[in-house]
């Protein structure tokens, strides 16, 4: 294809393809390409993948109901179910793509990235990680917390991700963090580490575009530290301008993305 730009790799644990959907971002914006392939995947359902993770008492013990068991954000969450997939996306200078007649399914407009120095396996328990890169990632959008319709949330199912994260969200957007949609689509993907950023991305991408917010699933019973609106078990139609996309990985290596719908302005 003759793809003869900045050539990289990043691994990041579950951030690596929400940073390489931001660095993709930066680089365009500082016009060092026009056009990046960018994204990732994770193929890790494997004897010593499992058995590392189960060492870390990480995933989910709910053997019995698979289907079931991949709950954020619910009160009995016990653990993250693995996955597997791959996630790609297209991102081009706006003017480069409106010459070309690109559909254009939303803007990139700001990204985040932090580092907890906390623990190699837990996050932050009151996510001060998290709210500095939500926080860095809205500044560089120059919007207000406010401006936000929706998060896809990292939300792993595992008790301490899920709390941990809440509380980011309600410390950085206030009374706000009640007003918005948080849901999960782990809940439905499984976790698929280095993957689940840029297929969480797509999903954000394509809420912004089709204005349907997927839902949390296997959402049973609220938990008192995780009590916004996780659009439990059921999508929901709604209109959705602005969205954040988090990935918070294992060592604390943090990322949120966020997007805006592209409104054609005769260019």
């Amino acid at each position: 294809f003759g793809v003869k730009g900045p050539n990289l790799s990043i691994e990041t644990a579950c951030a690596a393809s929400a940073h390489a959907v931001g660095e993709s971002f930066r680089m365009i914006r500082e016009g060092i390409a026009d056009v990046i392939i960018t994204g990732g995947s994770e193929a890790v359902l494997t004897p010593l993948a499992l058995a590392g993770f189960c060492s870390m008492r990480a995933l989910s013990t709910r053997n019995d109901e698979p289907e079931r068991a991949s709950r954020p954000f619910d009160l009995d969450r016990d653990g993250f179910v693995m996955g597997e997939g791959a996630g790609i996306l297209i991102l081009e200078e706006l003017t480069h793509a409106i010459q070309r007649g690109a559909p254009i399914y939303a803007e990139v407009i700001g990204y985040g990235m932090s580092a907890d120095a906390y623990h190699v396996a837990a996050p932050d328990p009151e996510g001060e990680g998290a709210f500095r890169c939500m926080r860095m990632a809205l500044e560089y959008a120059r919007i207000k917390p406010e401006d936000v319709d929706y998060i896809n949330a990292h939300g792993t199912s595992t008790p301490l991700n899920d709390a941990s994260e809440c509380k980011a969200i309600k410390r950085l957007f206030g009374d706000h963090a009640y007003r918005m949609a948080v849901s999960s689509t782990k809940s439905m993907t499984g976790h698929l580490l280095g993957g689940a950023g840029a297929i969480e991305s797509i999903y954000t991408v394509l809420t912004i575009k089709h204005g349907v917010i997927p839902p949390t699933i296997n959402y049973e019973t609220p938990d008192p530290e995780c009590d916004l609106d996780h659009v439990p078990n059921e999508a929901r139609q709604a209109p959705v301008k602005v969205a954040m996309s988090n990935s918070f990985g294992f060592g604390g290596t943090n990322a949120s993305l966020v997007f805006k719908v592209f409104e054609e302005t005769g260019q």
